[in-house]
């Protein structure tokens, strides 16, 4: 048994796919395609969205003015960095892009309670990860030179995403 199992797995490292490639793969088109949803939604009303103007009420009502340029900031953002994880491609600002519109879904959210913040706290975690972890080999970035991943870009974007959530913050 051990040996088939370690047979198998040769097999797979020798034409370089692993668990780990289809694990972020899957991730990837999960967390990306929610975020493409919800980007969506606040800009063109898609999937039983808002639409651009009540979303934009809504960012008012939040304390973000103006409204409209804050909703299309975000669903943007969402958009852009959803499309990006799922395609895999430049990962770590993907990551970041995510991670600063995130931070501020849960700023306006946490006075709701956990129930409120709980989805976009569960996005902001899996953009830092999929920021030190990279796409994996089945992206639109495996084996391309500008392919980065690590601690290194994991904490770059972590500290961009940080920064943009913070500067947006600022100006609302």
């Amino acid at each position: 048994m051990t040996a088939t199992v370690n047979a198998a797995a040769r097999a797979t490292a020798s034409n370089g796919l692993g668990g780990t490639d289809i694990g972020l793969l899957v991730a990837r088109l999960g967390f990306g395609g929610g975020l493409v949803v919800h980007g969506t939604q606040k800009l063109f009303g898609w999937f039983n969205g808002y639409g651009l103007d009540a979303t934009a009420q809504g960012f008012q009502g939040m304390g973000y003015d103006p409204g409209k340029f804050f909703a299309t900031l975000a669903g943007l953002s969402e958009l852009t960095g959803g499309l990006l994880l799922m395609l895999g491609l430049l990962t770590p600002l993907a990551g970041a892009i995510a991670l600063g519109t995130m931070i501020n879904a849960v700023h306006a959210t946490w006075s709701g309670g956990f129930a409120m913040w709980e989805l976009p706290a569960v996005y902001a975690v899996a953009a830092v990860a999929f920021a030190f972890a990279g796409p994996g080999r089945l992206s639109l970035d495996s084996g391309r030179p500008w392919q980065r991943q690590g601690l290194v870009w994991g904490a770059g974007a972590i500290a961009l995403g940080v920064v943009a959530a913070l500067v947006t913050l600022a100006v609302k």
